[in-house]
């Protein structure tokens, strides 16, 4: 078997992960801004009612 074709098979596999686990921790961080901003929208809308 051709060592060159194993590396590059390992090395685009290895690279498919490293996107996957970037992809899951982008949405991980959106989700929790998107939380953090609902809150803030939260408290602007109990301020303005409030004032």
């Amino acid at each position: 078997m051709n060592w060159t074709l194993v590396g590059a098979v390992l090395l685009s596999t290895a690279g498919l992960l490293v996107l996957g686990v970037l992809a899951l921790r982008l949405w991980l961080d959106v989700r929790a801004l998107a939380r953090e901003v609902h809150g803030a929208v939260g408290a602007l809308q109990r301020a303005g009612e409030g004032g």
